[in-house]
């Protein structure tokens, strides 16, 4: 009986620990507001999230491999750096004191215009 209930509590701590990294999504694009490797703030950095796993390119183009070392705190491999984010994903904030603001998404295009004949 032990066993069983062991086998089900290891299961339910893996399903939550996959849901809570899937709570916030970060892919998008971020406009650098502070500490920019640029000379100019508010040029645009990238983020695509898949899961755990992170692909963040920064304002400047450089590419680098990331992942979520657990819900609100990433790590950036190729900068050898930490993050945090808001629990909405909405701003990341660089252990060197870096400042990524979600950028709005631009509305939809209009549906194209049918001519009558």
């Amino acid at each position: 009986m032990r066993i069983v209930l062991g086998a089900i509590a290891m299961s339910a701590a893996l399903v939550a620990t996959e849901a809570s990294a899937q709570g916030v999504n970060l892919t998008g694009p971020y406009q650098c507001i502070q500490g920019c490797v640029t000379v100019r703030p508010g040029d645009f950095a990238f983020v695509t999230q898949n899961g755990w796993e992170l692909n963040m390119v920064n304002e400047a183009g450089q590419a680098s491999r990331a992942w979520v070392d657990y819900p609100g705190r990433i790590w950036i491999a190729r900068a050898n750096l930490g993050a945090i984010y808001s629990p909405d994903g909405m701003v990341i904030q660089f252990d060197n004191g870096t400042i990524w603001k979600r950028a709005p998404e631009p509305p939809p295009a209009p549906p194209p215009r049918r001519r009558r004949r």
